[in-house]
């Protein structure tokens, strides 16, 4: 996430107003949960600018001794008509890969939250490949 800074600006140039809320450790992340994390975010904030005709989006960062949580909330109203793609399924599928969780859902007076807890692997056991990202769509 040492390029979230990059993620934010992106997404102010196409309109909206992101609010980075950062908690827990500030030590390196794993290179495939950083690499998880950093797709998880720009597809949200992608989904943002595209999908919900959101003007604010929260991004929070928890990150412990154990996993990193993150957090995407947008205030849009959501799309017009439902949206069939990848970029939800990509997401959960990053976080299944490193054995973490993501969910997708509207809130209850609007807009839309991401989920996502990535846990950091056991330093005995590396996690086969996940820290190359081959997905040239970027999702």
């Amino acid at each position: 996430m040492s390029r979230i800074d990059e993620l934010v600006s992106t997404a102010a140039r196409a309109g909206l107003e992101v609010r980075l809320e950062r908690a827990g450790a500030d030590a390196p992340l794993p290179a495939a949960v950083d690499l998880a994390a950093y797709r998880i975010v720009q597809e949200s904030l992608t989904n943002a600018v595209r999908h919900s005709g959101a003007r604010h989006v929260v991004v929070g960062l928890h990150h412990d001794r154990r996993a990193l949580a993150l957090s995407v909330t947008d205030d849009g109203p959501g799309p017009a008509r439902a949206v069939h793609g990848s970029g939800i399924a990509g997401m959960a599928e990053r976080a299944r890969a490193l054995g973490g969780t993501l969910s997708a859902e509207p809130g209850r007076a609007g807009g839309f939250t991401v989920r996502a807890r990535l846990p950091f692997p056991d330093h005995h056991e590396p996690i086969g490949g996940a820290a190359h990202d081959q997905d040239p769509a970027g999702g």
